[in-house]
């Protein structure tokens, strides 16, 4: 009975690759909930447990080890990009440009250090890859080399060791992250309290995001025309979700006519409000949405319909009705007005004030049905894989360099995946998942890559401490991490008059280091660290796959 447990274990098969992965995985993740000083290493933990594994001389299949940790990885930024990709572009329409600008830097003082401490060391570039992959939490831009690696097909070197580096680097790239974070919370002799009231204040002059107000209506010049005119009056689109007529509560529609004393109730940008103050009337003390008399009502409607999803919202004939009034609109936490050339994505949630008839009507027709959304299609994400991988694929030749640039099986997903999530619906790719299935999808990924990683590698643990390699290699990857970080901090603090909350989230995604977003948000106690996460992420993960790339190609 014991031979046949041991071969179990020893013997390439497929049931030995599901047991040795399944227990590198489970066991990788128990260890990652351990919390060192308040800090916790996560998943990277799967990596270090297959490490052990193969250090221990239990090694799967070559072959079999290759294709998981590639469709890991795919798996992995394919379900980061259709998560981020809606709050990408959306914060695109804000102050973007400098935060990937400072991401940028970021990057390529990274870069720069990388290379001084390449010619100062002497370590091939292969190590020297692998440490500042590991220095700033990136597996995607380790992937990205080892890919560039393989291309060249150099002999001679044991390729390996890129990986070695990397798991040697990387826990001090997530402590060295949080480390500078703390730094700069002390250089900047930052009150948390202070800082919180601070952006409360920033929120009020910065938001833009759609508000209500009663205004009574006071102009002569409105007084007797349809609605419509005040439309035509006005730049930014604005909503009439109730109107005091008379005696009587309504759901206007442009053709309404308008009387002395009506009090409307308007949904529009907090920017507008003046403007519509001047032109209907002073703002008015009467509440339409609590009071008795009225006989509409205020519902969220989840849009679960696929056939709405591919239209304007203009060209939908369901929605031509006088009982009710789309006022808001929310998607992947962004607010709008909404206007006749949105077009819906599946998960919209649409508030909607009407009668009960009127409500009832729009949420037939855009669906509304959770367990709908609980079901993802799963084709349309494939077919969006199978787009990632070609991207992927394409070389792009660059003058002087021995083989051509590909973005690899990281970036081209991503690509696609940020593509898709927001004009997907235009080509009948409906890539929505719910939160529970994109988290299930990308943590079965990066467990998959990492547990490849490590049971590739951990062979030649012995090899780094030997003859105290690997202490060097965590000295250098802690000045790759910290220095860029430290520097770019103040830049943004003294030059781009960022706040702290905001520097936390531009550094964590300028690091992709989901960890180090999780202690940027605790210590906020807000969203603000996570929106300029958001916005730098996508650029920033790029980069580091194409720079890892880069480094092989010209220094080899």
């Amino acid at each position: 009975m014991i031979n046949w447990f041991t071969d179990l274990f020893t013997h390439n098969s497929i049931a030995q690759t599901v047991l040795v992965y399944g227990l590198v995985i489970a066991v990788g993740i128990w260890l990652g909930r351990v919390k060192i000083g308040g800090i916790s290493l996560g998943v990277t933990w799967v990596l270090f447990m297959g490490m052990f594994m193969s250090y221990a001389g239990i090694l799967v299949d070559e072959n079999t080890d290759l294709f998981l940790k590639e469709f890991g990885l795919i798996l992995f930024v394919y379900s980061i990009g259709l998560q981020v990709g809606p709050g990408f572009f959306a914060s695109l329409k804000k102050n973007a440009l400098n935060n990937n600008l400072l991401a940028i830097l970021t990057v390529s003082i990274g870069v720069i250090i990388t290379i001084i401490l390449f010619y100062a060391s002497r370590n091939h570039i292969f190590i020297m890859t692998g440490i500042m992959s590991g220095a700033v939490t990136n597996t995607p831009g380790l992937a990205a080399a080892q890919a560039a690696v393989t291309d060249l097909n150099i002999t001679g070197t044991d390729k390996s060791l890129i990986t070695l580096a990397y798991a040697v680097a990387y826990p001090f790239g997530v402590f060295g992250i949080i480390g500078s974070l703390l730094l700069l919370k002390k250089i900047f002799r930052i009150n948390l309290e202070e800082e919180q009231e601070l952006h409360r204040k920033i929120n009020i002059i910065r938001a833009n995001k759609p508000v209500s107000q009663h205004f009574i209506l006071e102009n002569k010049m409105l007084i007797g025309q349809p609605l419509r005119i005040l439309f035509n009056m006005l730049k930014e689109r604005i909503i009439i979700s109730r109107m005091l007529h008379g005696n009587e509560i309504v759901t206007p529609t442009p053709e309404n006519i308008l009387a002395e004393n009506d009090v409307l109730l308007v949904v529009a940008s907090k920017k507008e409000m003046e403007q519509l103050k001047l032109i209907i009337g002073p703002f008015s003390s009467i509440n339409l949405k609590s009071s008795t008399e009225s006989n509409l009502i205020s519902r969220t409607i989840i849009v679960t319909k696929k056939s709405v999803t591919h239209k304007r919202l203009g060209d939908l004939p369901e929605l031509f009705h006088q009982n009710f009034t789309l006022t808001r609109l929310n998607r992947a936490g962004f607010e709008m007005v909404p206007h006749g050339n949105i077009i819906l994505q599946l998960g919209d949630t649409i508030k909607v004030v009407g009668t009960e008839e009127g409500v009832h009507f729009v949420s037939d027709a855009l669906g509304n049905s959770l367990k709908k959304l609980e079901v993802p299609d799963l084709a349309p994400i494939f077919i969006g894989i199978v787009l990632g991988v070609i991207l992927g694929s394409i070389p792009f030749h660059f003058p002087g360099m021995p083989v051509a640039v590909k973005v690899g099986m990281a970036g081209g997903p991503l690509i696609i995946a940020l593509l898709l999530s927001r004009f997907g619906n235009i080509f009948y790719l409906n890539n929505y998942t719910t939160n529970s299935a994109n988290l299930m999808i990308r943590e079965l990924g990066i467990c998959l890559f990492l547990a490849s990683v490590g049971l590739a590698s951990g062979k030649n643990l012995t090899v780094a401490f030997s003859d105290g390699r690997g202490f060097l290699w965590m000295a250098m990857g802690i000045a790759i991490t910290v220095i860029p970080l430290v520097t770019v901090g103040i830049i943004a603090k003294k030059y781009f008059k960022k706040t702290y909350f905001e520097i936390c989230g531009l550094l964590a995604g300028a690091s992709t280091d989901p960890p180090a977003l999780a202690f940027a948000t605790k210590l906020a106690g807000n969203d603000i660290p996570s929106v300029t996460y958001a916005t730098v992420y996508p650029l920033t993960m790029i980069l580091r796959i194409v720079v890892a790339q880069l480094l092989i190609l010209l220094f080899s």
